[in-house]
């Protein structure tokens, strides 16, 4: 039975080197031996402080997203909007923050998240939404942002390997502005929640129905 040496090494010095890597080469580069290469250990002993690469991306996870994190003071759809975008800018700031958040999030590995989820929530709730329908709300604006910024980052590195042809998106265009219309629109859904609830019921319905049925009622 083979052992390992604890390493000299704390958890957050090996967050911040997993941080750095990502800055520098990206998700695809940042595994457990690269990193047990650039810390001068060996990979089994990264696994004293992480049980799994999850649990690692998780972490690198939380240290991105801190500066996201928000108070539950002033109004609702301010509290909205200051989340996402200091989320958007957070992911925004390393090299695909948002496809390794994403993942986390996926994977249930941020502790950040959870957090930023409650304080939608609690948002949400400030707004009027039912109970039962705050954790769904929050998820909404949370997959808004990591969706549109998964985009923003993958269209700027491939513009910035040249390997953008006819664009899709017009580049003079202002995706902080069009950023902003979008949760615009989710806000607005919110307050429409509060003020006049929709009949939810009925979404949840015709998702759940087959299409050939949907069309067949569709149809009398």
């Amino acid at each position: 039975m083979s052992t390992h040496k604890r390493d000299s090494h704390d958890r957050a010095g090996i967050v911040s080197t997993a941080v750095a890597i990502l800055d520098a080469y990206g998700l695809a580069d940042l595994t457990m031996r690269r990193l047990a290469r650039e810390l001068d250990v060996t990979a089994g002993a990264l696994y004293w402080h992480f049980a799994n690469k999850q649990e690692l991306l998780g972490a690198v996870a939380d240290q991105l997203l801190a500066p996201a994190l928000s108070t539950d003071d002033g109004d609702w759809r301010d509290r909205v909007t200051a989340i996402a975008g200091r989320l958007r800018d957070a992911l925004l700031s390393h090299t695909d923050g948002a496809e390794l958040v994403s993942a986390s999030f996926a994977a249930g590995q941020s502790r950040v998240l959870a957090e930023l989820l409650g304080q939608l929530g609690r948002a949400a709730g400030d707004a009027g939404v039912r109970e039962e329908h705050r954790e769904a709300a929050a998820r909404t604006v949370v997959y808004y942002v990591l969706g549109f910024t998964v985009d923003e980052q993958s269209r700027l590195q491939w513009d910035a390997a040249g390997a953008l042809g006819e664009p899709v998106w017009n580049p003079a265009a202002d995706t902080g502005a069009a950023f902003g219309f979008g949760l615009g629109l989710l806000i607005d859904g919110l307050d429409r929640q509060g003020a006049q609830p929709i009949v939810v019921e009925r979404c949840e319905r015709a998702l759940a129905e087959p299409l050939g049925v949907q069309r067949a009622d569709a149809g009398r």
